[in-house]
C-alpha cells in the first residue's frame, strides 16, 4: 500500500513538472515572439519602480511635515511653559527639599494650565513635564538627582545640551507599560536665583505614527491600483503600436533594393526583428552614400594636412631669411631697408592668412572640437581690447568698454570667443573712420550678448547678410588699417555656431554698424533670445525728404564741431575709455 502511494505521488510530481516545463517553453516562445508582452511586462516593472520611489518620497515628505509641525508646536509649548514657571523658580532656595517642592508646584501649574498657556502652541498635544536640578551635589534623600516627573525617559544627550545652556529637542523610544513608545523630548533651561534648572516636555508621537501608518497603507493600495491601470493602458497602447510597426516593416521591405547583407543584429522572431531585417536592407543602399562622404572627408582632411605641410616648410625658410634681412636693415640703403620691412609685414599677413585658411578648412571638414569651460566673459573682452590697442592708437580710435561690475560667466571655448571679439573690434576700428568704438556686454542667466558698434561708413541695405562671406569687402577701394585676411568674420561666424550661438550684423549708411554675438550660458542650451537688441536704440527717426527720397542716401558733410557721439549709458556697470 505504501509503495503504491509513493508511485502515485511520484507520478503526480512528474506530471506537475512536465506541465511546468511546457508552460515555461510556451512562455519563452511567447516572450520571443510577442513585442506586446515584453512592453507590458517592462512597463509594469518600470512603473513599479517609479511608484515605489514616488511612494517613498511622499511618505517621507508627509511624515517629515507632520514631525516638523509637531516640533514647532512643541518648541512653542516649551517656551510658554518656561515663561510660566519662571517666576516660581526665581527665588529658589538651594535645599533639596525646597527645590523639589518648588518643582512640584511648578509642574502642577503647567499641568493645570495645560496647552492654554500659549494659543499658538495648541497643536503640540498632550505632554509630560519634567523638572530637573543639574547640580551634581544636589541629590535627594534617596541618593538620586533632584527631579520631578519621568526623568529616566530624558535622553542623556539632551541633558548634556542643556548643561551647556542651549535649548533643544530629541526623539527617543522608551519602554512603557503599554510597550515601546516614541517620544519627542523638548528641553529648555529655566533660570533661577541659584542656577539654571532644566525643563523637559515629553510629547508622545502615537498620533503621528498612526497617521503615518494610514498614509503608508493608502499609498500601497493606491500604488497597486495605479500599477494595474498602467498595465491595462500599456497593453492597449502596445496593441495599437504593433500594427503600424508591421506595416512599416512591409513598406521598408518594398523600399529596400533587394538582396543586401544585414547591417543590424536580428534577435528573436518578433515584429521588431522583422523591422530590423527590413531596415538593414534599406541601410545597405544608404551605406554606399555614407562611404562616399567619408572618403570625401578623408580627402579633404588629407588635402588640408598636405597644404599645411607644403606651405609651412617654405614659409619657415622665407621667414628665417626675412628675419635675417630685417635685423640687418640699418646697413642697407633706404629703399632696400623699406623693402625688407614690407617683406616682413607681408610675411606676417601671409602667416595669418595661412592660419585662417587652415582654420576654415578644419571647420568645413567638421573636425573642430569645442573645449568648453566656465569663463568670465569680461576677461576675454579685456584681452581682445589689449590685442587691438595698437591699431586703435594708430588710427586715433577710442574704444569704450561697457562691462558689468559682477561676473558674467558662461561655458565656452575661451580661445574662440576671444578671437571673435578681437575680429569684431579690429573690423570696427578698420571701418570706424577714427570715431569711437563701443563694446557692450550683458547677460541674463540664460544667454550672454556682446555688441561691438562703430560710427563709421555703415552698411548698405542687404550687406548685413554678406559681411560674413569669405573675402567679401563692403568697399574694395578702401585702405585697410588692420591688414586682415578677409576671413576673420567668416571664422567668427563658424565659432559662434560651434557654440550654438548667433553672430548678427546691422548697419545703415551714416549710422555705422553693429555686430552682436549671443552665446548660451550653458553648453548645449538652445538660445531663444538675446539680452541686447541688435538695432541701436538711439537712432534718429526716419524722415523722408520732400522729393520722396530717403535722406540717409544723401551725402552730408559735417564739421568736426558738429560730430557728437554719446554711447548708451548702462544701468549698472563699469565704463572704461582707452585711447
Amino acid at each position: 500500500m505504501k509503495r503504491r502511494w509513493l508511485r502515485l505521488v511520484a507520478r503526480e510530481v512528474r506530471r506537475v513538472v512536465e506541465r511546468a516545463r511546457r508552460q515555461a517553453v510556451s512562455f519563452g516562445e511567447l516572450w520571443r515572439r510577442s513585442l506586446q508582452l515584453r512592453v507590458v511586462v517592462s512597463t509594469l516593472a518600470l512603473s513599479s519602480a517609479v511608484v515605489f520611489v514616488l511612494g517613498m518620497v511622499l511618505q517621507v515628505q508627509i511624515t517629515g511635515q507632520l514631525l516638523e509641525t509637531k516640533i514647532e508646536a512643541a518648541l512653542r509649548q516649551a517656551e510658554a511653559s518656561a515663561a510660566a514657571i519662571q517666576p516660581d523658580l526665581a527665588g529658589l532656595n538651594p535645599g533639596p527639599d525646597s527645590v523639589k517642592t518648588r518643582f512640584t508646584a511648578a509642574l502642577n501649574k503647567i499641568n493645570t494650565s495645560g496647552v492654554d498657556l500659549d494659543p499658538t502652541s495648541s497643536g503640540a498635544g498632550a505632554f509630560e513635564p519634567v523638572l530637573y536640578d543639574p547640580d551634581p551635589a544636589g541629590v535627594g534623600s534617596d541618593g538620586l538627582p533632584i527631579a520631578v516627573g519621568e526623568y529616566r525617559d530624558v535622553p542623556e544627550g539632551l541633558v548634556k545640551m542643556l548643561d551647556r545652556g542651549s535649548a533643544g529637542y530629541q526623539i527617543t523610544t522608551v519602554a512603557r507599560e503599554t510597550g515601546p513608545t516614541t517620544l519627542l523630548v523638548v528641553g529648555k533651561p529655566v533660570n533661577s536665583s541659584a542656577r539654571a534648572m532644566h525643563l523637559y516636555l515629553l510629547f508622545p508621537l502615537t498620533s503621528e505614527q498612526a497617521t503615518a501608518d494610514v498614509v503608508q497603507s493608502t499609498l500601497v493600495i493606491g500604488g497597486l491600483a495605479l500599477l494595474l491601470l498602467l498595465a491595462l493602458i500599456a497593453n492597449l497602447v502596445t496593441r495599437q503600436v504593433v500594427r503600424p510597426v508591421r506595416q512599416a516593416a512591409e513598406i521598408a521591405e518594398r523600399f529596400a533594393d533587394g538582396n543586401l547583407d544585414q547591417r543590424m543584429p536580428v534577435v528573436g522572431e518578433d515584429d521588431v526583428a522583422r523591422l530590423a531585417e527590413s531596415y538593414n536592407e534599406m541601410a545597405a543602399s544608404i551605406q554606399r552614400q555614407i562611404h562616399q562622404l567619408e572618403e570625401f572627408g578623408q580627402l579633404q582632411r588629407r588635402f588640408t594636412s598636405d597644404v599645411s605641410h607644403e606651405l609651412r616648410t617654405p614659409l619657415t625658410t622665407v621667414r628665417m631669411a626675412a628675419d635675417v634681412l630685417h635685423a640687418s636693415r640699418e646697413q642697407f640703403p633706404g629703399g632696400l631697408a623699406r623693402s625688407t620691412e614690407l617683406l616682413v609685414d607681408e610675411l606676417d599677413r601671409f602667416e595669418s592668412l595661412l592660419g585662417d585658411l587652415l582654420e576654415i578648412s578644419r571647420l568645413d571638414a567638421g573636425v573642430e572640437e569645442l573645449a568648453a569651460d566656465l569663463v568670465d566673459i569680461r576677461v576675454l573682452a579685456r584681452r581682445a581690447h589689449d590685442a587691438v590697442r595698437a591699431i586703435a592708437n594708430s588710427s586715433g580710435t577710442t574704444i569704450v568698454m561697457d562691462l558689468p561690475d559682477e561676473e558674467v560667466t558662461a561655458e565656452l571655448d575661451a580661445r574662440r570667443v576671444e578671437r571673435i571679439l578681437r575680429n569684431l573690434l579690429a573690423n570696427a576700428i578698420d571701418h570706424g573712420e577714427g570715431l569711437p568704438v563701443e563694446l557692450k556686454l550683458r547677460g541674463d542667466g540664460e544667454a550672454i550678448a556682446v555688441i561691438v558698434r562703430d560710427r563709421g561708413v555703415g552698411l548698405r541695405p542687404g550687406e548685413a547678410e554678406l559681411v560674413f562671406n569669405r573675402f567679401w569687402r563692403a568697399d574694395p577701394s578702401r585702405n585697410r588699417r588692420t591688414g586682415g585676411t578677409g576671413l576673420g568674420l567668416s571664422i567668427s561666424l563658424e565659432d559662434a555656431r560651434l557654440h550654438g550661438g548667433w553672430l548678427e550684423a546691422w548697419g545703415e549708411r551714416g549710422h555705422g554698424a553693429v555686430f552682436r554675438l549671443t552665446l548660451p550660458c550653458r553648453h548645449g542650451h538652445e538660445l531663444k533670445s538675446s539680452p541686447l537688441p541688435l538695432e541701436p536704440p538711439d537712432l534718429p527717426p526716419v524722415v523722408e525728404s520732400e522729393d520722396g527720397e530717403d535722406p540717409a542716401d544723401e551725402v552730408v558733410e559735417l564739421t568736426e564741431e558738429e560730430i557728437t557721439w554719446q554711447p548708451a549709458q548702462p544701468v549698472t556697470g563699469e565704463r572704461e575709455e582707452v585711447r
